[in-house]
């Protein structure tokens, strides 16, 4: 198969649980160099592990991609012409390769049972408890084809090293006396990882593989298995690890790791991008990218050779500069994306005019959709009033202030800040008041709370109707 003139790269989850988010970095980088470059990105779904794989983490990991507006060009529920793209349904891929590979002489046909194997390692271990067992090769030049199970193994060079240039680690180069004779196929015909992802690279054409540098210890042998295939192998780039504040490997004890979680927690997709395309990843002084300058400036000469710990204070300071910034969310897409977090306290189908019009008063401040979404609350149903709130402010002496501050709203016939600012700071001043005269009693009033946006934007979001129903409820209360 002739390689492919066009980037190709890809992302081969596995759907055993939940999208980590050290997985998104993985994902993002390769989605960022397919579209700055106008390649390819690839989606794959590594499914071998049948015990732990689940049509239900696959839907997860898929709904947590489109969150995040990852798209794939080729994948599941997209297709393409390098498909299937559930290793599950490629066995007969599998099957041809190995098969080639031992017509060559480059692997063979094992018959030893577990039962031998873990013997061999219990013997190994009782004579030198440190050794590492190594497959002696009982089977490499073995010509019967007895009627039992067997797996298939990769003839390994004894001699030799494996040396590749790594976009971000330079060149790397391991002997080849560091590998065995490793499986390629179980007795199941289901793939062990190298062979599976060395088969699906090639078949799929795939120019660069970029993952965390954990896999380098993977690198060799499947450069081996490149050659003995006949395919020149693709490029490598290996990304730093992303690590928990006490440098243990990030987990789920260790805090939020999940998309859906930060998803739930009301982050901003782009954030989310923003922070993870930052680990490990740099251009210049800057912290803050939208999407389409992250495409434009990322490039794997930049990425780092030094792990990091994650840093949660960090990845919600960065996920709130995103919500909080206009050019960065413009106020439609946020009223999209926080629309589902009022549904979830009560408010559907909110007016998207006011929707449209609350969202400045709250975006500097909430740190969260979720929070958005609670400080809006009383812009789209009657406020419930808090109790300390209502006992310290809608008492009997601020009752007539509250009925003349009405008052004064009545008549106007334009329904504005700048409006509403103008005829309150005229009264006040013919009052001899200052704001704060006023403010609180207004305030409990119209938002039920003590803490809210500016009075005139509280009043401007609401309306006149609105606003005025919600005074005379306070001057009702302040009588009382």
């Amino acid at each position: 198969m002739a390689s492919s003139p066009v980037p190709r790269v890809r992302f081969a989850p596995s759907p055993t649980g939940y999208l980590h988010i050290g997985g998104v970095r993985t994902a993002l980088f390769n989605w960022l160099w397919a579209r700055k470059t106008g390649g390819a990105f690839i989606l794959r779904v590594e499914d071998t592990d049948q015990e732990r794989s689940t049509e239900e983490s696959r839907r997860v990991i898929l709904d947590a991609m489109r969150w995040l507006e990852l798209d794939w060009d080729e994948g599941p529920e997209v297709g393409g012409k390098y498909g299937p793209y559930l290793q599950m349904e490629r066995l007969p891929i599998y099957r041809e390769f190995a098969e080639r590979l031992i017509a060559r002489g480059r692997a063979y046909r094992c018959y030893c049972s577990k039962e031998e194997l873990d013997a061999q390692r219990a013997a190994l271990k009782a004579k030198d408890p440190k050794a590492m067992f190594r497959y002696p090769g009982t089977c490499r030049d073995r010509k019967d084809q007895p009627d039992r199970p067997f797996v298939v193994r990769f003839r390994a060079a004894e001699t030799g090293s494996v040396t590749y240039d790594d976009l971000v680690f330079g060149a790397v180069t391991t002997p080849n006396t560091a590998q065995q004779d490793f499986v390629l196929v179980r007795s199941d015909g289901v793939p062990l990882y190298n062979f599976g992802s060395v088969v699906d690279d090639v078949s799929m054409a795939i120019t660069l593989v970029a993952r965390a540098r954990d896999h380098m210890v993977n690198t060799p042998p499947q450069i081996m298995l490149y050659e003995a295939l006949g395919y020149a192998p693709p490029a490598f780039a290996h990304l730093p690890l992303m690590l928990a504040q006490n440098g243990d490997k990030l987990s789920k004890r260790h805090g939020a790791v999940s998309v859906e979680e930060y998803k739930n927690l009301g982050y901003s997709p782009a954030g989310v991008l923003n922070y993870l395309a930052r680990f490990g990843w740099s251009h210049g002084d800057l912290e803050i990218f939208s999407r389409e300058d992250l495409v434009q400036k990322f490039d794997f000469a930049a990425v780092g050779r030094s792990d990091g710990k994650f840093d949660p204070k960090k990845f919600a300071d960065v996920a709130f500069e995103h919500l909080k910034r206009p050019d960065l969310t413009p106020v439609r897409r946020y009223a999209k994306m926080v629309i589902p977090f009022l549904a979830a306290i009560g408010i559907t189908a909110p007016d998207e005019a006011k929707l449209l019009h609350a969202i400045p008063t709250v975006r500097e401040r909430a740190r969260t959709l979720r929070e958005a979404a609670d400080a809006m609350d009383y812009f789209f149903r009657p406020p419930v009033l808090d109790e300390k709130a209502k006992k310290k402010f809608l008492t009997p002496e601020n009752t007539d202030k509250l009925s003349e501050f009405r008052s004064i709203l009545l008549p106007l016939a334009t329904w504005d800040e700048t409006t509403l600012e103008a005829a309150i700071t005229a009264w006040l001043a013919s009052k001899g008041l200052a704001i704060k005269d006023v403010a609180q009693p207004a305030r409990v009033s119209l938002t039920g709370r003590t803490i809210s946006p500016g009075l005139y934007e509280v009043l401007a979001v609401l309306g006149k109707d609105e606003s005025l129903t919600r005074l005379d409820r306070g001057i009702e209360l302040c009588s009382a």
